[in-house]
């Protein structure tokens, strides 16, 4: 079935489509089972809120090194920042000592999150090379520890956020996502790739269907997901519990809505207006200065304000100018006057 033809949800699932519904994870009840996917360095504080604006029903923060040497450092302060979030609070953390990744979610429980993910699907290098991330999936006994640990430190549900495995014909991720239900583990989100895929090629959807077949807690699908066409689609193929959207929601946050309201009528939203893009970015702009303060919030912002306004007209152009901006109040001024443009 090409995803780029309409994949029209039946008329029984309009209205009450099973991704619009509540979800359940460890007692905890979601909104709806649209999620927004941890990204090191997109999904900040300001940036879930704003995905949980336009309808995503849940969203983890960015990944946070299990080691207590790196928890005063102002980079992880701003990633275990919770503030004025909706709940329920999810803290995404990474690490491959059992009693570290055990202290680390003591830590996040007290700091505010009622929930805790573990990250096994991280493929940066700089990740792997610790044995964190997706490199933990080379060894299986080591990710039995780790999530033992994790569950058993907390009186909170503990989730996992994984891969298909970490080389391509050696995928195990019906083993792990079964020893994961065995530890406790409320629910498990899967990337449809291997480690050693990173983020080229397609993701494949068949073995999170053989996971959904084969336990009992919350299938949560992960990968490629970049339309409200391919959330169904992806929904069908896989039997998933929820879906989880991670680049595609870069520079369109918007995506949340687009796929609630399909899934919901079976209709596609028109695309947001520059007008009403104009009015979103510069919200998010004056919430990231806000957050991070004059020099890094004009630094972090840049790649958000490349996100919105490729396919632009003249957006090549204009991005260059704006990454010579050294002040907030600079880069807010150039972004607006070129939105207006094409209002």
């Amino acid at each position: 079935m090409s995803i780029d033809s309409p994949v029209l949800p039946s008329s029984s699932t309009l209205s009450d489509h099973p991704l619009l519904q509540p979800l359940n994870i460890g007692g905890l009840t979601i909104e709806n089972r649209l999620m927004v996917a941890p990204m090191a360095g997109v999904t900040d504080n300001p940036f879930r809120r704003l995905c949980k604006s336009f309808g995503a029903g849940h969203a983890v923060s960015e990944m946070i090194i299990a080691d207590t040497a790196l928890y005063a450092r102002k980079k992880s302060l701003y990633r275990a920042n919770f503030d004025n979030e909706i709940a329920p609070i999810s803290a995404q953390i990474a690490g491959a000592e059992p009693e570290k990744l055990a202290e680390a979610a003591r830590y996040q429980i007290d700091n505010g999150a009622q929930i805790i993910d573990i990250n096994m699907g991280c493929p940066a290098k700089k990740v792997c090379r610790k044995l964190a991330g997706s490199a933990l999936l080379q060894d299986e006994d080591l990710v039995a520890r780790l999530l033992d640990a994790a569950v058993n430190a907390v009186d909170a549900p503990v989730t996992l956020k994984t891969r298909l495995g970490f080389e391509n014909g050696r995928e195990n991720i019906l083993r792990v996502a079964k020893r994961a239900e065995q530890a406790g583990i409320a629910a498990i989100a899967i990337h449809g790739r291997t480690r050693e895929d990173m983020y080229t090629g397609e993701a494949r959807y068949e073995l999170i269907r053989e996971v959904k077949d084969s336990i009992s807690i919350p299938v949560i699908a992960n990968g490629d997901i970049d339309s409200a066409q391919k959330a169904q689609h992806v929904y069908e193929m896989t039997g998933c519990d929820a879906v989880m959207i991670g680049r595609a929601a870069q520079g369109q946050p918007w995506i949340f809505r687009d796929i609630e309201h399909f899934l919901r009528t079976g209709e596609r939203l028109d695309a947001p207006s520059v007008s009403e893009i104009k009015e979103i970015v510069l919200a998010h702009l004056q919430e990231l200065y806000d957050f991070y303060g004059e020099y890094s919030g004009c630094r972090i912002a840049r790649k958000h304000i490349a996100w919105y306004t490729t396919g632009i007209p003249n957006s090549n152009a204009f991005r260059q100018a704006m990454y010579g901006e050294e002040s907030t109040a600079g880069q807010f001024r150039v972004v607006q006057s070129f939105l207006q443009t094409y209002e």
